[in-house]
C-alpha cells in the first residue's frame, strides 16, 4: 500500500470486483451516507463573471458562530493543510498520531522536522517548545473525541503554534475549540463541511483563526479560488437546518447497529469507541487485506489502516452506512468466518 493513499477510490475497487460502480459498497470513505436533496438550477448561475464570497463568508460564518474577519477559504481541507504548512513557515512539527495522512506529507513537502506522538501511549509526552501542534478532533481512524482544554493549555506552556483539525466535529455533540480563539493567538482550526455534507466533490475547506492571522494568509492567496458551483452548493446546502438534525440522528443510530453488528464476529479483536461515523477495528485471525480480498465478492471496501502511523496489519476502519449496507456486512462476515 501507498504511504499517503487514501479509501474511497470506487471506480479501482469496482473493476476488480468486476461489477458496476453504483454496485458498490463502499464502506472505506467516511462520508455521510445521507445526502441532502437541493433544489439548485445551476443553469441559472452566472458564470460569465468572477465570483464574490461575500455570501459565503456570511453563511459559514453564522455556521460556525464566529466572525467574517476570522475566516479563510480554501479549494479544499487538505488545500488548506498545505496552504497553511507554507505559509507558517515553521521548522519543527508535531503530529499526534495516527492522524489523517495528509499532514504528515505536508510537513514533508515543507521541510519541516516531525515529531510523531503516539495518542494511544504516549499522551502526556513533552512537546517541543515553538512546535507546530496538529491535532485532529475527532480523531481519524478512530473517531475518539479528546478533552481540548487540558491539552491546550499544555501546548500553550510550550509557546506551540496549535492546529485543531475539526472535519468530523459535526457528527458528534462537542463543542468546537472556537470559544478558545480569543485566549490564544497562535490557535488554528480546520472546518470541512463537505465530510458532514456528504460533498467531497465540492471542495471548500475552511481555516478559522484570529483577524490577525487571517489577514496574513489572506495576503498570500489567490483574489479568486472556489468556483461559482462550489460557493453556491454550499450555501444552499448551511441554509438545510432539517437535514443536520436528521443526519446526525440516523448517523448515531447507525453507529451503535454497527457497533452491534461487528461485536457478534469472532475474528474481531477489538472495537475502538467511536464518537463519529466511522470506527477502527483491530482483526484477529485475519489481516486487513486477506478481508479485504475476501470481500471483494460482495462488492463491499473497507479501508486497510495499515499505512497510518503506530497501526498494524490487522487494522481496518469502516464507515458508518445505511442500515442495509451493514446487513450486508454482517451477511458476508458470517460467510467469511466459516473460512477463517
Amino acid at each position: 500500500m501507498k504511504e499517503f493513499q487514501h479509501g474511497g477510490d470506487v471506480k479501482s475497487f469496482a473493476r476488480k470486483a468486476k461489477c458496476q460502480v453504483k454496485e458498490v459498497i463502499d464502506l472505506s470513505s467516511n462520508i455521510n451516507f445521507l445526502k441532502p436533496k437541493l433544489d439548485i438550477d445551476f443553469n441559472s448561475l452566472d458564470i460569465s463573471s468572477y465570483p464574490n464570497y461575500d455570501k459565503l463568508y456570511k453563511a459559514i460564518s453564522k455556521h460556525y458562530n464566529v466572525m467574517k474577519s476570522q475566516i479563510e477559504l480554501y479549494n479544499g481541507g487538505s488545500s488548506a493543510i498545505f496552504k497553511l504548512f507554507e505559509n507558517l513557515k515553521l521548522k519543527h512539527c508535531t503530529i499526534y498520531s495516527p492522524a489523517y495522512l495528509e499532514y504528515k506529507k505536508a510537513a514533508q513537502n515543507f521541510g519541516y522536522e516531525i515529531e510523531l506522538i503516539n495518542r494511544f501511549k504516549d499522551m502526556k509526552k513533552e512537546v517541543k517548545k515553538g512546535s507546530f501542534v496538529i491535532f485532529v478532533n475527532p480523531s481519524t481512524p478512530d473517531a475518539k473525541c479528546y478533552n481540548i482544554n487540558e491539552l491546550l493549555n499544555f501546548w500553550i506552556k510550550k509557546e506551540c503554534t496549535i492546529l485543531i483539525d475539526e472535519s468530523f466535529l459535526e457528527f458528534t455533540d462537542y463543542e468546537s475549540t472556537t470559544k478558545y480563539l480569543g485566549k490564544y493567538d497562535k490557535l488554528y482550526i480546520l472546518k470541512s463541511m463537505t465530510k458532514f455534507y456528504s460533498s467531497a466533490g465540492i471542495r471548500v475547506g475552511t481555516i478559522i483563526s484570529s483577524k490577525e492571522n487571517i489577514i496574513k494568509l489572506r495576503e498570500k492567496e489567490p483574489m479568486w479560488k472556489i468556483s461559482t458551483f462550489d460557493m453556491n452548493y454550499l450555501i444552499e446546502v448551511l441554509k438545510y437546518k432539517k437535514f443536520y438534525k436528521k443526519a446526525k440522528k440516523r448517523n448515531k443510530e447507525n453507529l451503535k447497529l454497527l457497533c452491534s453488528t461487528l461485536e457478534k464476529h469472532s475474528f474481531i479483536k477489538m472495537i475502538h469507541q467511536s464518537e463519529a461515523n466511522y470506527i477502527l477495528v483491530k482483526l484477529k485471525d485475519i489481516k486487513a487485506k486477506e478481508l479485504q480480498e475476501k470481500l471483494l465478492p460482495y462488492k463491499i471496501m473497507i479501508r486497510d489502516c495499515s499505512n497510518f502511523d503506530f497501526l498494524g496489519k490487522k487494522h481496518i476502519r469502516i464507515a458508518v452506512k445505511s442500515k442495509k449496507s451493514i446487513e450486508l456486512l454482517n451477511k458476508a462476515f458470517e460467510d467469511i468466518a466459516k473460512c477463517i
